[in-house]
Parts: structure tokens; sequence; C-alpha cells
């Protein structure tokens, strides 16, 4: 087992990605990390957790363990922006999503810091993540990855008003087969007593627009869920397995979908 992630290898044509859950952060950095950043408020909480059946469908599951304030994986190496003209955090994040300082007096990672953490931490998971959606498409003829998130339910910094439940991204269509997204989406509306859009606010960060090449027999989805519909919304932001049984169902329709799904069927 890496240092850096957990790979479960399964025997269908699904890889389920989770590259924001992870809550370690190296001794040097967490000493330098300011008082509104050590509780790391900004991670996907318990999502491993909550797709914990998704290794019983014959998916494989990979999941980062380290902290996004590390490095954010789901940000091109590069840095550019995913979402121009919109707030955003970037590759090494330097504030928090409610605008805090993410490190004491303002003193952020210089340029080979940054070189360090993208060579040590960022590169091998997605390594990891190539190799694995190579061996899937090798012996299934096509692989679906979907990159499993959640977030708060309310960030004004990021987005107005309230989250809707269920926020699946196809980067605009361009990072799936039409017919995969229209069927998981139907899933997703279909959930009675939650919300759902399809490439609203959230319409896929790095790892979705990089990965999901359909011309290529790559198919990627991301979902960025709810913490409301799973956990509590405020610190220590404990799992709450009342609400995650009852969203849990839908998640696995979603997934059940893209094992189903066959290219041109």
């Amino acid at each position: 087992m890496s240092e850096i992630y957990t790979l479960h290898r399964g025997h269908a044509p699904l890889l389920v990605s989770v590259p924001h859950a992870g809550t370690a952060v190296p001794d040097d950095i967490a000493c330098r990390l300011s008082e509104e950043a050590k509780p790391l408020a900004d991670t996907d909480w318990h999502v491993h957790t909550l797709y914990d059946f998704a290794a019983s469908l014959g998916a494989s599951v990979l999941v980062a363990h380290y902290s996004r304030y590390v490095v954010d994986l789901n940000r091109p190496p590069d840095n550019e922006s995913l979402y121009p003209g919109q707030t955003t955090t970037g590759l090494i994040p330097i504030d928090t999503f409610d605008g805090n300082p993410v490190y004491q007096n303002d003193v952020d990672p210089d340029l080979s810091e940054v070189v360090g953490r993208v060579d040590g931490f960022w590169r091998p998971y997605h390594s990891a993540l190539q190799t694995e959606l190579d061996r899937i498409k090798a012996e299934h003829g096509h692989a679906v990855l979907w990159d499993a998130h959640s977030i708060a339910s309310k960030v004004p910094r990021l987005f107005d008003g309230h989250l809707p439940d269920f926020n699946l991204g196809t980067n605009g269509g361009k990072s799936c087969a039409e017919d995969l997204a229209d069927a998981v989406y139907a899933k997703a509306q279909s959930a009675e007593g939650y919300t759902s859009v399809l490439n609203g606010r959230f319409k896929g960060g790095y790892i979705t627009r990089h990965y999901g090449k359909p011309q290529d027999g790559i198919h990627a989805l991301q979902l960025e869920l709810s913490q409301a519909t799973y956990m509590q919304e405020s610190a220590p932001w404990p799992f709450r397995i009342d609400l995650a049984n009852k969203v849990r169902p839908h998640l696995r329709e979603m997934l059940e979908t893209c094992l189903a799904w066959k290219a041109g069927a």
C-alpha cells in the first residue's frame, strides 16, 4: 500500500476516485498552518466511507491520504484556473473556502516547495489513476471514471445560495458519452427528496476534464455531493449514519448505471 493513496483493484469497468477525503498533513506543513486552516474544514469529509459499497460492486477505488491543503489533486499541475472569472482555490491552496489564509502570517509556499509537493504527492496519485484506467480499458474495452467529491451546502464565497444535493459534472458534455451522462442524471433526478443538477456550478475539475476522453473509451463524471445529505455540516463534522443510509441507495443506483452502460448500446 502506498503512503500517498490506497488502491483497491476491482473486476468491473469502473474506477471511483476520492481525491479530497484525506486528512494527513506532513509535520513541516502542519506547523505552518493558520488557526483557521488547522481543522481542515475544506475536506471532503467521509466520502471514502460513504462509498464503502463500491468495491462490492466490482469497482476499483482510489483514495488519497493527504489533505487538499498539501496539494489539490483535482487541479492541473500548472495551476491554470478551471473556472476563469470565478472564485476558486488553486493547486496549492493559500486560502480556505471562506477566504481565510491557509498559512500563518500569509507566508505561502515558494516555487521550490510547490514543485516538491507536486512531485511527491500529486504525481503518484495521478500515475496510479492513469495506470488503473489503462488496465480497466485494456480488460473491458472502455472505462468509466467516477470522481467522488463533497462540499458544504453553503459556501457564499464560491457560489450563491444553497447547493443542490447532487451536482453532476461532465465538463459540459465533453468528458463522457451523452447517453451515459443522461442515464446517471436521470437516476439523480428520480431520487425522491433530493435535488440535482448536471453541469451547473461544478462541471468537473481537472480529473474529470483531463481523463475524460470518450473518443478514446474513457468516460469521466464528477459528483459534487452536498454534505448536508450525509453528515453534520459543523465542526467536528461527524458522519451521520441515518442520513448516509438514505442517500447511499441513490449513489449505488448511479454507480450501477455506470456499470451497466455499454458504448453504442
